[in-house]
């Protein structure tokens, strides 16, 4: 916490310093009873060099954004995975939810394909049945992502309950054509476009996995 407080600091000292630049340049214009063009050019340099020093600290506040606060998930660490999967759609699903959890910022996976949970990994939920409510009924049909930003604002969040209690983050990503991988983060906000970018091509890989191994009819 002191190391965050620190850098928040020196992110917003350009700032301070260029504004109490600004106001000590014009006080002392002010209480000048005669103003040479020596000091009128300094005053211009001293002027530009706060504006600078302003400017650098806005910059600063944009490209270091304060990072949303992270909380521990309730629960335990496992791996749990279908024992009667065929072993290169354990060995697909053990990579592809190692690389998740060590690369982004989910702390929790639940692989669901056409009724069955073929994966949990990470920070396990109190229970290993999965309900599809509406949010993973939209997904399931539709095809196409949600990503719940915040999980406290929205009420959906109750089908989630094989999920840790509180998880601050989800993604609902389709994976082929009868399943889903539901990712948890343990902070609100925190997938980048290029984590849900990189999250859709490995839901479409295992995807393409699971439908071709254990649905070959709808398979392409």
């Amino acid at each position: 916490m002191a190391s965050s407080d620190q850098t928040v600091w020196l992110r917003r000292l350009p700032i301070a310093v260029g504004s109490l630049g600004s106001l000590l340049l014009m006080v002392n214009r002010w209480l000048t009873p005669a103003l040479t063009e020596s000091q009128a050019r300094s005053d211009v340099m001293g002027i530009i060099l706060c504006a600078v020093l302003v400017l650098t600290g806005l910059l600063w506040q944009r490209v270091q954004p304060k990072l949303p606060d992270t909380v521990s998930l309730q629960g335990s660490e496992g791996f749990e995975l279908d024992a009667t999967l065929p072993e290169t759609v354990q060995t697909e699903l053990a990579w592809a939810s190692h690389l998740l959890l060590t690369n982004t910022v989910t702390r929790a996976i639940v692989a669901y394909y056409d009724g069955r949970v073929l994966m949990r990994r990470g920070i396990l939920g109190p229970t290993d049945e999965v309900t599809t409510g509406a949010i993973l009924t939209r997904v399931l049909d539709k095809g196409k992502a949600v990503y719940l930003v915040d999980m406290k604002l929205y009420p959906g969040r109750v089908e989630f309950g094989y999920l840790p209690e509180n998880t601050q983050g989800l993604i609902c990503q389709p994976m082929g054509q009868k399943g889903a991988l539901i990712l948890g983060s343990n902070a609100p906000r925190s997938y980048t476009k290029q984590d849900e970018t990189w999250i859709e091509g490995i839901a479409d890989k295992l995807g393409e996995t699971l439908d071709r191994t254990l649905n070959p009819d709808l398979a392409p």
